[in-house]
């Protein structure tokens, strides 16, 4: 598979493996055997980027990926986050007494994931490590100033942030080099197109969109009236009622379209996101060795000016009903 560079020279594989979904967001949480052979497997495919944080599971999936990785540590790139405060008996972001957001990226807290993300990574450096979310409650000075100590001590190699407002990027990256933003982004959610991505080409900073596929959306296999109870995508505005209903409408003429070329829907999705840029790198998450296989293949797909125009036109972003979250 071929590699792409971030910024500050850091180089991951076109397309990576997001690792929520191995600790139990859509459905049971992997086996440790199961997710050793699918991210190994993946290593195979050429897959060399893994994106993980201390929020999934909590800690599960930091501890899954670093059993998997441990003996080719040195042949990947690991990126994980800090930002929330997380209560280790209830297994989620609690509100803490400083602050009604539950998000924490105060200097010592930082520090303090970063130890214990490296004790469950099996590893003596993250080589990404992103804030999470913004915490309004610390200047995005100190959390930029905090990361950048860790790449001085060796423990972090490269400093991202996810989700965050251009005006603090710009802001972080004037203390220290942001390496990449990791956003939502894919054929159904483009809002950073208008000012965010042309910014980030500014300041040489690379994007890591994460649900390429839409949540699996974008892949056909969730029907209206399908999406399983207890799923978080059900809380979703896209995901309810009439929104769910014509979203499907685009899906299937996306699917129609990748059907002519001999792909499927999701390989077209992934190969529009990754034909974006050369310093974009997608990180679509699966639990199943068959999807990663079908992922790591849309990374061969090589598409036309007029493939993505006809793209485009069959799956258009103004169509898209429901937000993101409620």
């Amino acid at each position: 598979m071929e590699s792409r560079k971030l910024g500050q020279g850091l180089e991951v594989s076109k397309l990576g493996l997001g690792c929520m979904s191995i600790s139990g967001a859509y459905g049971p949480m992997l086996s440790q055997d199961d997710a050793n052979t699918l991210i190994r497997s993946s290593v195979e495919m050429g897959v060399t980027f893994f994106d993980t944080a201390e929020m999934y599971g909590p800690f599960t999936s930091e501890t899954m990926l670093g059993e998997a990785l441990e003996p080719i540590r040195d042949e990947v790139v690991i990126a994980t986050k800090f930002g929330f405060r997380i209560d280790p008996d209830k297994g989620a972001a609690v509100k803490p007494g400083r602050t009604t957001s539950g998000f924490d990226s105060r200097p010592d807290h930082i520090r303090e994931v970063c130890d214990a993300s490296l004790a469950r990574l099996r590893t003596d450096h993250i080589d990404l490590f992103y804030q999470h979310r913004v915490d309004p409650d610390v200047p995005i000075e100190e959390v930029a100033g905090t990361v950048g100590e860790l790449v001085s001590e060796g423990k972090v190699k490269h400093f991202g942030m996810s989700e965050a407002p251009l005006d603090l990027i710009r802001r972080a990256h004037a203390v220290f080099p942001v390496t990449a933003l990791q956003n939502e982004y894919s054929l159904w959610t483009r809002d950073i197109e208008a000012e965010i991505l042309p910014a980030l080409r500014e300041m040489g900073i690379g994007l890591v969109p994460f649900s390429p596929l839409g949540r699996g959306f974008l892949t056909g296999s969730l029907k209206p009236g399908e999406v399983p109870e207890g799923d978080w995508r059900a809380a979703m505005p896209r995901f309810k009622g009439d929104a769910i209903e014509k979203n499907y409408t685009l899906v299937q003429a996306l699917h129609a379209l990748a059907a002519k070329k001999g792909h499927s829907a999701g390989q077209l999705a992934l190969a529009w996101v990754m034909a974006q840029g050369d310093d974009v790198s997608p990180i679509p998450g699966t639990r199943k060795l068959e999807r990663m296989e079908e992922n790591a293949a849309a990374a061969d797909i090589e598409l036309t000016a007029e493939d993505l125009a006809a793209i485009e036109n069959a799956f258009p972003a103004d169509e898209v009903e429901g937000g993101r979250y409620a």
